[in-house]
């Protein structure tokens, strides 16, 4: 890996640039997320390809996609050799990678990177959305967002995002990342965090269970009454005795389980 390349490179901020420099934490990534050579790897916002560099190693191939082409030449220097990574110069956010996937074999499907902090939520949830069929997800996120992924009930950190996430994947933080392990550095610490694809968790309706608790945490101060009122509060109430709560319970007091229960009896 060759850090002399990025010397005379200006960043961008509009595009979140901040380039993981420490390989010892580099080479971590790698191990803690078990890529090996049955193994695709979607790595997204792939910088000076730092990452990359030491994935190719490890993966059967990678797949890499860049919004920066002024970091084409930076990257092509990088991987110089390299034969198993394919860069795509897009936004990932645009990117249909369902298609881009079809051409390759592999028995595993992992996405690992260093995510842009601002986009960090809508890639995860195109990743969702977008039904890609990826077993593990293994990125770098910034700290307070981490918190939030893995966050407890009755915790500043618990949102929807923490009960939409976890329907999905068993999560876990691997390691912590310091701000002086970047370039340029950044004004907050890092985690990295693991989403294992989960099934254990099923509803009735989908669509109800996400709008059910969008809306409970639509004001976080207010409880279920005022953040539920348009839904039938006589259902709501006989369902929320199953659980032994009523309806001045606010959203954070409730797990992904009671959720569950209160989606499949109203």
């Amino acid at each position: 890996m060759n850090q002399e390349l990025i010397k005379d490179y200006h960043f961008k901020k509009k595009f979140g640039q901040n380039f993981l420099k420490d390989e010892n934490i580099l080479r971590n990534i790698v191990e803690k997320s078990g890529v090996d050579k049955d193994t695709l790897v979607i790595e997204i916002g792939i910088g000076a390809a730092y990452l990359t560099y030491y994935l190719s190693k490890s993966a059967k191939n990678v797949i890499g996609y860049e919004i920066d082409e002024s970091l084409k030449e930076i990257i092509d220097k990088q991987l110089v050799n390299v034969e198993n990574v394919e860069i795509i110069y897009k936004d990932f956010l645009r990117a249909n990678p369902i298609n881009d996937i079809s051409k390759y074999n592999y028995k595993k499907l992992y996405v690992v990177a260093n995510l842009p902090y601002y986009i960090t939520t809508p890639i995860i949830t195109k990743l969702i959305e977008d039904k890609i069929p990826v077993e593990k997800i293994v990125v770098m996120v910034q700290k307070e967002v981490g918190d939030r992924f893995n966050a407890k009930p009755n915790s500043k950190e618990y949102n929807s995002l923490t009960i939409f996430l976890n329907y999905y994947f068993d999560i876990k933080k691997l390691m912590d990342v310091s701000r002086n392990c970047f370039v340029p550095k950044p004004n907050v610490d890092s985690a990295i965090i693991e989403f294992k694809k989960s099934s254990k968790y099923k509803v009735n309706n989908e669509d109800l269970f996400f709008k059910l608790v969008r809306d409970s945490f639509k004001f976080k101060r207010k409880n279920l009454k005022n953040n539920l009122k348009n839904y039938n509060l006589e259902k709501l109430e006989i369902a929320l005795k199953g659980i032994k709560k009523d309806l001045t319970a606010r959203a954070e007091s409730l797990t992904i389980e009671d959720f569950i229960y209160i989606s499949n009896n109203i």
